[in-house]
């Protein structure tokens, strides 16, 4: 942007500007859009660099976006992308995430969490407790940190670290899901 979009905004500026005291800026401005055909060399010039630039900007826009979906996607190398599973790996089915539910009755630490959790970041709504953890969990399995871990491993650790970052948030009443849905 700052390289080459401030040249060329100015640029352009001074040639609208040039173009608006030959003709008026209404005409300048539809020329530059394309909308309606030139006459004059400062017109023909507008309308080239309007030829040129509108797809330029949409296209880098549309580049920028797709890079940085890209680039925020789960990389995996491929040194462990083609690495062989053991048997026990390929047969096992692929884990689920947990219940919350089963948590009320577990070791202290998980029934800390649901406390916190569903009781106080969530004013008792079980539905939207599960389904904000679920999201939180699928969000933070897609990062690059778990990439290396097997899907049994990942789903475990993911869960274990999600427990402890959101037990933080909850305890003053707040979630993080619901407040990146606001």
């Amino acid at each position: 942007m700052i390289d080459w979009g401030v040249p060329m905004a100015v640029g352009a500026g001074l040639l609208y500007f040039y173009a608006a005291r030959s003709a008026s800026p209404s005409r300048v401005y539809k020329t530059f859009a394309l909308i309606d055909p030139p006459h004059g060399a400062l017109l023909w010039t507008a309308s080239l660099i309007g030829w040129l630039l509108v797809p330029a900007i949409i296209g880098g826009f549309a580049g920028h976006v797709i890079a940085t979906r890209i680039s925020s996607a789960k990389s995996i190398s491929t040194e462990t992308l083609f690495r062989q599973r053991k048997l026990g790996q390929r047969i096992r089915p692929p884990g689920l995430i947990d219940d919350l539910r089963r948590y009320f009755h577990g070791p202290v630490a998980q029934q800390y969490f649901v406390d916190m959790w569903v009781r106080v970041a969530h004013r008792n709504d079980w539905d939207r407790a599960q389904d904000h953890w679920e999201v939180f969990i699928r969000d933070m399995v897609s990062t690059q940190q778990y990439a290396h871990l097997d899907r049994h491993e990942c789903l475990r650790q993911a869960q274990g670290t999600a427990r402890l970052a959101l037990a933080v948030t909850a305890r003053v009443g707040q979630c993080i899901v619901c407040e990146r849905r606001r």
